[in-house]
């Protein structure tokens, strides 16, 4: 249907998450293992995998990978190495598509005020608890809002980054760099 009504495609913008905090370790459940590798790894590889044919020559992929993919998070194991595993593909795709000036970079956001951060089952105090801490953890002092991931993925995916690809775009606050 895209390549009869528009020919082409000139960005993916392949942006999966589901996680949480799951049991540490040994007692992490082969379900939900499965449910977020499925929805973060697989889904972002197929999503590329089916769409690379309609992309156009100088096309941009953008993937969300994670700031936890650079940290060891306890309870976060499979959702890190998931965001890890997207890490690679952009890497990998980036080597295999530079033939047809193709661009591929993750961006990897930190704590940002969207749905997944208030999935836990907390309840409100400990929640508020839960934010002030993980706020605490940022150098800037805040969590970032959507609006600033929109901005970083739009210059990804622009001309602006013509010259950018492999990369890893952190934007987290300098959570991962202070």
């Amino acid at each position: 249907m895209v390549r009869r009504e528009k020919g082409r495609v000139d960005v993916i913008f392949a942006n999966a998450a589901v996680g949480g905090l799951a049991p540490e370790g040994a007692s992490a459940t082969p379900e939900h293992y499965d449910k977020v590798f499925n929805a973060n790894t697989r889904g972002v590889f197929f999503t590329v995998q089916k769409a690379v044919d309609l992309l156009s020559d100088g096309a941009s992929i953008v993937l969300t990978a994670s700031n936890a993919h650079y940290l060891g998070i306890p309870g976060f194991g499979p959702y890190s190495a998931s965001k890890a595993a997207v890490r690679s593909f952009a890497r990998t795709w980036a080597a295999e598509f530079k033939d047809r000036g193709i661009r591929v970079n993750t961006l990897s956001p930190g704590l940002i005020d969207t749905p997944i951060l208030h999935t836990s089952g907390r309840t409100p105090e400990e929640e508020r608890a839960f934010e002030q801490q993980m706020i605490g953890m940022v150098p800037l002092g805040r969590i970032g809002r959507p609006e600033e991931i929109a901005k970083a993925v739009l210059f990804l995916a622009s001309s602006d980054s013509s010259f950018i690809t492999g990369i890893d775009l952190v934007a987290d606050g300098g959570m991962t760099q202070l």
